[in-house]
Formats: C-alpha cells, structure tokens, sequence
C-alpha cells in the first residue's frame, strides 16, 4: 500500500468523519487537532463537545477506518474537550462563567427527581466535566443531605459565598444557612429571591454544566429560573405510573409556555430487580415513560431500575454514581445513571454546535 499520509490527506479523510450525536464532520466542527505523522503512524488530537461523550469509541474507530486506505498502520487519538456555551444576551451576564444550565424537573414529589439531579451532577463531574448543583427547591432542600455536606460551613468574601464543594461538584442550597430542623415558610417573591441571589452572588467560577434541582410542580421556582437566566434545557423525571405521568405532561407543558426546551423524558423507578434471583417486578408499570415521550414529541433519556443502593447512597450523602460508593461499578442504577448523563451531556453538545455553512 502506498503512503498517502499527508496533513492536507488526512483532513480530507475525517472531513468524511461524523460526531454521531451532531451529526457533522469532525474537520468542519473545528474538532481535529495537532495532526503528527511519523512513517505510518498518525497522531492527532480530537476535542469533544463534552468530556462525558458517550461515543468515544465509535469516533475512535472510525478514525482509523478513515485513515487506513491512506496507509496508516496505526492511528492514536488523544481526547480533549472543550464545552460550548448554549446561550448568550444580557440576562447570560447574571451567571457570567456557566457554559449551560440544566434544569431537572417533575410534575409531583416522590419520583426520585433530586436523586436524579444529585447523580446527574456527580456522573458529569465523574467524566471530567466542571460541574455546579444548585438546589432549587427552597422549602424542601434534599441536596445537602444526599452529597453529605450537611452542616457545611458556607466561606467567602465580600459578601460572596463560596459554593460547598463535595464529590467534584460545587453545591449551593438554603440549607447551608439554615438550622436543618428549621421549615423555610416563604412566600414567592423571597424564592425568587433567595434563587437570584444564589445565581447572582455565589463565586460559581468558570462552569460546563450547573445542574437545578427544581422543587416538584409547576410553581414560583420554575418560573423565576426562566426569568433570570437562560436555561440551556429542561430533564423531566417520572415513574412508569400514570399519576406521575399526568404531572409530567403538566410540567413539560409549563417549559413550553416559558420558551425553555425539555431534552426529555427519564423514568426512574422502572423496574426492580430481585438481587437474589436477578429477575424484573415492574413495580409502577411499565412503558409509561415511553408513552409520553410518543405523546409530546420526546426523547426517553434512559431507564433507571429500582435499586436498594440508590437510596442507601442518597441517605449516606455517598451518591451511588460517586465512585466513593462501595459497589458503583456493578451496580445497574449507576451505569444507567452515567448513561442518562451522557446521553444529556450530549443532547447540549447539539445543542451548542455551531451553524452549519451552506455551500454552493
């Protein structure tokens, strides 16, 4: 075979190479970088979308399905990423280093919509990305006990608090400035309030993700977000069951009526699996997630099984995704977990490519 190894040779080959998430080549995304040949050996470097990119090995291998007819008898690629911004104007000034915002919603309490967002927050940081965890639920804030910063003492400067830093994830809640036995009884305007101020005040620094954990419902939390900030999207979380799908539908239906997108639809509590006998008990139902999704025009992001870790971690604050989680690498909820994260991770990516030039 002929070695037709050159630069201009090799950007022409992976110009025929696609993320398969974007859906567009690699050259014209600006993704291929630092291009070296010694002999037949090809080194480059390709820059993701996203550190937690679900599809590394199908890029990988196309790569070297490209470069083989060139003569290229070993082909090493070197990951790196870079996340884009989804969002600009001046309401983007109130969060200035967020890259995207994802808020993670449900119609009713009881889903498991602040385990989803807790794990959410620590698969994405798990996979390389800087993450943030801002919980939004006021009167009822779950994400300090579930990352084990209960009692944390909140520092800063000036009036500006540090977030509390637990798992690779920085965290803000109410709870931090609270007794943990103390109701928060407000009205809306101090939600909104307290949620401007925790988006405005704390020192996020430079963020890939900040992950919301909303409060269930439709209510004042939701709609302060969509006024403060752009929301790069919305996760909605239910059971299989029909009461929790009837809310959902309702709150897809409120992010409709405030211009922010909903990425799709996660199903928690799918199924449970008997760890003595490995069989299924649709416990909920089954297939609901699905039937929504059809109904709205959705995407089912994933499925995460009922799995007696899943709480155990929440309630030891050691969140089951956390790799400091005896069992997180053979346990069927974390890697549908770190799934569902990278399938979000990548619907952003999308989300934040740029526009395509058309040609002649």
């Amino acid at each position: 075979m002929i070695n037709q190894l050159t630069n201009d040779n090799i950007l022409a080959a992976l110009g025929g190479v696609k993320d398969p998430e974007i859906g567009r080549d690699l050259v014209s995304l600006g993704m291929v970088k630092n291009v070296t040949i010694d002999g037949s050996v090809v080194d480059l470097t390709v820059e993701l979308t996203t550190p937690a990119c679900p599809l590394k090995a199908t890029i990988e291998n196309d790569i070297g399905e490209a470069l083989t007819p060139l003569g290229a008898s070993l082909v090493r690629v070197d990951w790196a990423s870079n996340v884009k911004r989804t969002f600009g104007g001046p309401a983007a000034n109130l969060i200035p280093g967020v890259r995207n915002t994802i808020a993670v919603a449900s119609g009713k309490g009881g889903v498991g919509k602040s385990t989803v967002a807790v794990n959410l927050a620590v698969s994405l940081a798990r996979d390389g990305a800087r993450v943030g965890l801002l919980d939004a639920d006021i009167t009822g804030p779950n994400v300090p006990l579930m990352m084990g910063t209960q009692g944390a003492h909140v520092t800063g400067n000036g009036g500006r608090p540090n977030p509390v830093v637990a798992h690779g994830v920085q965290m803000m809640s109410i709870q931090y400035f609270l007794d943990p036995t103390a109701p928060v009884i407000w009205r809306g305007p101090l939600i909104h309030s307290a949620i401007a101020q925790f988006l405005r005040d704390v020192e996020w620094g430079d963020l890939d993700y900040l992950v919301i954990d909303l409060p269930p419902g439709t209510g004042d939390a939701a709609l302060s977000l969509s006024q403060l900030i752009p929301l790069t999207g919305a996760v909605i979380v239910t059971t299989p069951q029909e009461v929790s799908l009837l809310d959902a539908r309702k709150a897809v239906a409120m992010f409709n009526k405030v211009n922010v997108r909903t990425l799709g639809v996660i199903e928690n509590m799918s199924a449970f699996i008997c760890p003595d006998c490995g069989s299924e008990h649709d416990i909920f139902g089954t297939g609901g997630g699905d039937k929504m999704a059809r109904e709205l025009g959705l995407d089912v992001l994933g499925r995460i099984p009922i799995e007696p870790g899943v709480r155990a971690g929440g309630d030891a604050g050691v969140p089951i995704t956390s790799p400091q989680y005896p069992g997180s690498e053979t346990s069927a909820a974390a890697t549908a977990l770190r799934e569902v994260a990278r399938t979000v991770a990548g619907r952003v990516s999308m989300l934040a490519a740029p526009v395509a030039v058309a040609t002649a």
